[in-house]
């Protein structure tokens, strides 16, 4: 929720440039190639959720999008207009062909209105003004559609937005961390929807390229091997562009699974990104979107895999495809064998123990995401195969929103990491790729698979709704989240300390500064404590001092602090105070974070982390400075310590880790709660 209010606080305070935005917006969502890149939409209904709680004005955003809009198609007409088909064989466009054929017909079609309606119609919307200009509409007429489109799509834009952000300014919190995951999800659907278009377009071009070097070769001679990859890569063969596809997957899918597990053993930052992404998702969980996720961490379950594979299995066999059948058997029961020994071999502990007993409690790689990946991507394969391209894509797409969503059940749910999920993600595509060329290559040309899609919904609703109908309410205690962990006051004090982590982790998983601070107590009560010590806020972010920036000596006190994430967090205080006898050169900055424990006290006082760092003023090509940290984090360690009382110094072993840190760690707490 910290992301959340940063982002209010700033678009509050900048108000014109969140106006300035959506018209930008609206602009780049009417113009060519821009447009189908840019997720602008989603941007402006989310803009618009921030109306009703005051942050912004309707008239003004409703303004700023109706002139992006009305600008944007403007701009495309004229490039029509202005360079005629010339236009179409310079970059970006020239890579666009299908579209520019399909704004084309919608154009031929629908004569003068097309303008308007294209405006509401994805995939052609950005591309029909700049037609419309080529094939010479009067200028008039384009201006009236232009202008008429734009005076609805602003407010259905808009409107929506503003309604979304009533409801969550009635419901409070818990709207807005569901309203975070919704954004999240749809963010991944959309990213990985553009990685997978380019790398069907960057990627395949290469792959044809090496598969006619190959080709060569394997023509060169004659032997068993160079006759059976001459045979795999023969472009008389129908098959052989869906082969150049599975070969290109299994190459990354298996790049990445091998990527990913080699970061899991030798603890790579990607392990300290996973802690970002728990401590993320656990922030943004709602009573809402826990049932949801159960829901579907559910279908995902054996008991509901289990019933759904065989129903297929049955079906196959009655349907006499034999060897159909035993590739299905195959993928499934060889996916779910290799995942368990994986799961073995590596023997990773999930984010919250106790979850699972036996081999399954062990974490890496995700077993929901592993066995429904290859279970329901296989089938969306043998029930692809017989469809045109727009029936392909559909199932593709319907497995694949079923596939994400249950793996990232596993991880918000607290039942795996990210990289489990995604290792297991990995690893099913890979196992799928290697089946399906096997299966492509050497399938029976008499197997039917007439069907299967129509078991596979039976199956799964059925099996499905029994586990959920009978394991619900086990699984939402299961899955409640856990309270943090309690501990003594006096253990910490002793002790206990150094279970707490020594460094802060950033939202990559890079080590970055140690924290020298454990406090215990209320928040309020430690900045009261240091503001008199001449501690204090560091000041908010505006136009003037963000102009400072720009300067090549600017004072460093008037300038705001850089948020700087713990695993996910932004800090929750930070103070700043002038360093040196010279206070506009450098100054002290720290940050602190809450921990994830208590202490077992009376009040059940809170435990916070914090780092503080000495910032110098750092000249980029004498027009521009910004704040660099000192490598030396023991100075700024004392000079904290001077304002602080009952506290006392612990010393972890020295870790110098490019900063010189001595160990040394502040312990301290009110007062009133001392008693050592």
């Amino acid at each position: 929720m910290s992301y959340v209010s940063a982002f209010t606080s700033f678009v509050e305070m900048y108000p014109h440039l969140a106006y300035g935005l959506v018209l930008l917006l609206a602009l780049s969502e009417s113009l060519p190639v821009l447009g189908a890149v840019v997720p602008g939409t989603a941007i402006i209904v989310g803009l618009a959720a921030l109306v009703p709680s005051g942050v912004l004005k309707l008239s003004p955003l409703i303004t700023a999008a109706l002139i992006g809009a009305m600008i944007g198609d403007g701009l495309s007409f004229w490039l029509g207009h202005r360079y005629h088909e010339q236009i179409l064989t310079r970059w970006p466009f020239r890579r666009y062909p299908q579209l520019i054929e399909r704004s084309e017909a919608f154009f031929k079609k629908h004569g003068g209105k097309s303008v308007f309606l294209a405006r509401f119609t994805p995939g052609v919307r950005a591309f029909v003004p700049l037609v419309a200009g080529m094939l010479k509409m009067p200028v008039g007429r384009f201006y009236v559609s232009n202008i008429l489109s734009a005076l609805i799509w602003a407010p259905l834009h808009i409107f929506p937005g503003v309604a979304l952000g009533a409801y969550v300014h009635s419901a409070g919190d818990a709207a807005v961390r569901l309203m975070i995951l919704v954004a999240i999800l749809c963010f991944l659907v959309w990213l990985t929807t553009r990685l997978v278009m380019l790398g069907i377009r960057r990627g395949v071009p290469i792959l044809q390229s090496g598969l006619s070097e190959l080709r060569l070769w394997a023509n060169a001679r004659d032997s068993w091997l160079r006759n059976q990859i001459a045979s795999l890569v023969d472009p008389a063969k129908r098959e052989t562009a869906l082969l150049v596809g599975l070969l290109l997957l299994l190459i990354a899918a298996g790049w990445l699974f091998f990527g990913i597990l080699e970061d899991v053993v030798t603890g790579d930052p990607l392990v300290n990104f996973d802690v970002a992404v728990f401590q993320l998702l656990q922030g943004l969980r709602t009573s809402w979107s826990d049932a949801v996720m159960i829901g579907f961490t559910e279908l995902g379950d054996t008991t509901v895999v289990v019933p759904v594979a065989i129903a297929v299995l049955l079906w196959l066999v009655w349907r006499r495809a034999w060897g159909t059948s035993a590739y299905f058997l195959a993928a499934v029961a060889g996916g779910s064998i290799f995942n368990t020994a994986i799961k073995v071999a590596v023997h990773r502990a999930r984010p919250v123990s106790e979850l699972y007993e036996g081999w399954s409690n062990f974490s890496f790689p995700s077993g929901h995401s592993t066995t429904n990946a290859v279970l329901y991507g296989f089938i969306a394969f043998l029930i692809g195969r017989s469809l045109p391209p727009a029936g392909r894509v559909t199932i593709a797409f319907a497995a694949a929103v079923l596939i994400t969503l249950i793996a990232f059940s596993r991880v918000y749910l607290g039942a795996h990491w990210f990289s489990d999920a995604a290792g297991g993600l990995a690893f099913a595509v890979t196992w799928l790729a290697v089946l399906s060329i096997a299966y492509q290559y050497h399938r029976s040309s008499e197997d039917s698979t007439n069907g299967i899609l129509v078991v596979t919904i039976i199956a799964l609703v059925t099996a499905g709704g029994l586990n959920i109908a009978h394991h619900y309410q086990r699984d939402v205690q299961r899955y409640t989240v856990k309270d943090a962990p309690m501990a003594e006051v006096a253990d910490w004090w002793n002790t206990g300390w150094q279970e707490m982590p020594a460094r802060r982790v950033d939202i990559t998983g890079e080590s970055e500064e140690p924290f020298t601070l454990q406090w215990a107590g209320s928040l309020d009560e430690l900045r009261s404590t240091l503001e008199g010590a001449e501690w204090h806020m560091p000041p908010k972010w505006t136009v003037t001092n963000s102009l400072q920036w720009l300067t090549s000596s600017p004072r460093l006190m008037s300038l705001p602090v850089l948020p700087h994430p713990e695993r996910g967090r932004l800090p929750s205080m930070t103070l700043i105070r002038a360093s040196g006898s010279d206070h506009g050169a450098s100054r002290y900055v720290l940050r602190v974070w809450r921990a994830d424990r208590q202490l077992n006290d009376a009040s059940q006082a809170e435990l916070w982390l914090g780092s503080v760092v000495e910032e110098n003023l750092t000249s980029l090509l004498w027009v521009a400075a910004y704040p660099t940290a000192n490598s030396d984090v023991n100075g700024p360690r004392k000079a904290l310590s001077q304002a602080l009382s009952e506290l006392r110094v612990a010393r972890r072993d020295a870790d110098t880790g490019g900063d010189n840190w001595d160990g040394g760690t502040l312990l301290a707490r009110e007062i009133q709660r001392s008693g050592r």
